[in-house]
């Protein structure tokens, strides 16, 4: 019999005593014993409160089903060791507190995109180059003429908008924005890094 496996990089388990071979891996077998392999236990999960970290190796997964199916073929097709993050109750948000960390965030932010912005103007000295385009094509010197600086502060709306895909809450292509990016790398360094902690820390208790 042909079993196929394909942990998971990182799995998140919300009220549980245990961690089971369908919580880490999606299971490709004959369909009566995918079922049974989808339940089988791989540990248990210490109890008390807080959230509680595990390692579970592709070599934990492959004793589990060798020992109930010592004849089959066992193939893994996905991720050597898998993060399991395990807490005991989830967090519920006071709708008050959501709004106001919310509105604090929005205001950091737009005081450091404007600040930012505003660093990069004048480092550039953008209303002199101003002055010195409508003195180009205009034949006169004025000082921040809105002819040049109103079409500028649109494009550059625009250009964030364009730049980060998103507009009014919707993306506008299927493209992934540059933070989606970042958030997807920083999450894949986060749970490469938990997985050597939690080696290590094992490795120390198991000797």
């Amino acid at each position: 019999m042909e079993i196929y496996i394909k942990p998971k990089k990182k799995a998140a388990l919300l009220n549980r005593e245990d961690i089971l071979i369908g919580d880490v891996a999606d299971v490709v077998a004959p369909a009566a014993s995918e079922t049974k392999i989808i339940r089988m236990k791989l540990r248990d999960i210490d109890g008390g409160k807080g959230a509680k970290n595990y390692l579970v190796s592709i070599t934990d997964i492959i004793k589990k089903i060798s020992k109930e199916y010592p004849d089959a073929t066992i193939n893994n097709v996905g991720e050597m060791d898998t993060w399991v993050h395990t807490t005991t109750r989830k967090r519920s948000e006071v709708p008050l507190f959501l709004w106001l960390r919310v509105a604090f965030i929005s205001l950091v932010l737009f005081i450091g995109a404007a600040t930012a912005i505003m660093s990069f103007h004048t480092d550039g000295q953008i209303p002199k180059i101003f002055e010195k385009y409508h003195s180009m094509f205009f034949g006169t010197e004025k000082k921040n003429p809105p002819i040049i600086a109103v079409p500028y502060a649109i494009g550059l709306a625009l250009g964030i908008m364009v730049f980060y895909n998103h507009f009014m809450g919707r993306k506008i292509t299927d493209d992934p924005t540059p933070i989606e990016v970042e958030i997807e790398a920083y999450e894949k360094e986060v749970t490469e890094a938990m997985i050597e902690l939690i080696e290590k820390r094992e490795g120390r208790l198991n000797e």
